[in-house]
């Protein structure tokens, strides 16, 4: 008994743990999903709120909207594609990793619009605004030229796997269609000549008349008439006389 009620303590305990482990991984799974749609919503916020900047005020604040908005799409844009296709290509790992090392100078250029659009002294900004530019400038431009490599590089792919794709099926599809390539015979072709009597080879006779025609050959032949033999001279018979010359 005291075997059975450890067995079932120990069974206990393991349903408790594991049950508290699945609580955890959902807890922090809620979490994540919570925080990522508080983050996407705040990012979303402050996208309208920068978009309505950049129109309603003029000067160098709606140009500090405008540089942020830009900087923070052009970025975004480019995260997103990477991310994407980084499982499915080991080359934009590395990719990857540069856009991490821009994305540090991004947030700090984001982060120095951020405290220049609540700064009151309106002349310092509009001489400070020149450089800030060129500075965006640059990283939306290497952010852009590493998104299109990889947009171009996913493109080239695509279009590799579907050229060798449509060859098997051109192939595919003659392998079915096999009866319309036997040739066929060409009955407008001119009917083969006759061949010449003279040079034609005679039948070969049949072995009963081969064996008679080679006995043939060997007897001597015989005239179609026999001709008279010597007259034969009886005693009755007188001598002819022989004709008197004159």
């Amino acid at each position: 008994m005291e075997a059975v009620g450890a067995i079932v303590a120990l069974l206990f305990v393991l349903f408790l743990v594991l049950g508290v482990y699945a609580t955890v991984k959902v807890v922090k799974a809620a979490k994540r999903g919570v925080d990522r749609t508080i983050t996407e919503a705040r990012r979303t916020v402050e996208d309208t709120t920068l978009r309505a900047k950049s129109f309603a005020q003029t000067g160098s604040a709606g140009e500090l909207a405008q540089l942020r908005l830009s900087l923070r799409t052009s970025m975004r844009a480019t995260q997103d594609v990477l991310q994407a296709g980084a499982p499915d290509d080991a080359s934009l790992k590395e990719t990857l990793q540069l856009f991490d090392r821009l994305s540090v100078h991004g947030h700090e250029l984001d982060d120095e619009l951020r405290r220049l659009e609540r700064d009151p002294d309106k002349a310092a900004l509009a001489e400070r605004l020149p450089a800030l530019r060129e500075r965006t400038e640059q990283i939306t431009k290497a952010a852009d030229s590493l998104r299109w490599s990889a947009r171009d590089r996913a493109r080239r792919f695509a279009d590799d796997d579907l050229d060798s794709l449509s060859t098997q099926i051109d192939m595919e599809a003659g392998a079915l269609r096999h009866w319309t390539t036997e040739p066929t015979p060409d009955r407008t072709a001119a009917p083969a000549a006759w061949p010449d009597p003279a040079s034609a080879p005679l039948p070969e006779p049949a072995p009963e008349e081969s064996e008679a025609a080679r006995r043939a050959a060997q007897e001597p032949t015989r005239p179609a008439i026999t001709p008279p033999g010597a007259r034969v001279a009886y005693p009755w018979e007188k001598k002819a006389k022989p004709e008197s010359t004159t």
